[in-house]
């Protein structure tokens, strides 16, 4: 028989390739996270691994750490680099909030980005804008790394953002903004919950 290769592509860009010697279907389908069907092949989710770290006061251990502050800078950086670092803490603040919310990904990466493959979905312009993300200002970028970092640590303290929810700049005018209750102005945005 032929050399089968399957090849399946994540949405997250991970690459899984099996390539048997034969293509006997019922030795593929032995694979744990592999289901054969009618032709199709699936792929059962892969579970997160298991973590012995101990959480810090974020709630996120070692490396999750390391990546919610990059996804919160990024954020920060630009949603919000040319406002004062009350503004840009806020912001941060919106990205953690929605982190605890019903319906919402878990994960500050997973909030930051969540529907920025959808045309019509993206919670934050900068993530389906089509123009690329590149740090052009490593003085703001720094001082997006710092205020993630503050932001991060600042569980359970007051929040300038007043517990909002969402934000927005004022040069816009959202249809959903009028459904929520407006807690704080700060520079040019404007936030709710």
């Amino acid at each position: 028989m032929t050399r089968l290769l399957v090849t399946l592509l994540f949405a997250v860009g991970c690459i899984v390739a099996l390539s048997p010697a034969r293509a006997d279907t019922a030795e593929l389908a032995a694979a744990p996270a592999l289901t054969f069907k009618a032709g199709a092949v699936t792929m059962a989710p892969i579970p997160d691994p298991v973590s012995t770290a101990e959480p810090d006061a974020t709630g996120l251990t070692g490396g999750d750490r390391g990546n919610a502050r990059e996804c919160l800078a990024t954020a920060i950086y630009f949603e919000a680099r040319g406002e004062s670092a009350k503004g840009q803490r806020a912001v941060g603040e919106v990205i953690l909030a929605r982190t605890r919310q019903h319906g919402r990904p878990r994960t500050v990466c997973g909030v930051v980005y969540e529907g920025s493959r959808r045309s019509t979905g993206c919670q934050f312009s900068f993530t389906c804008d089509g123009i690329a993300d590149v740090v052009r200002n490593n003085a703001a970028w720094v001082r997006a790394k710092r205020v993630a970092g503050i932001v991060l640590n600042t569980r359970g303290r007051k929040r300038v953002s007043r517990g909002a929810t969402h934000y927005h700049a004022t040069s816009v005018r959202p249809y959903w903004a009028s459904s929520l209750r407006k807690v704080a102005r700060i520079g040019s945005h404007i936030f709710y919950r």
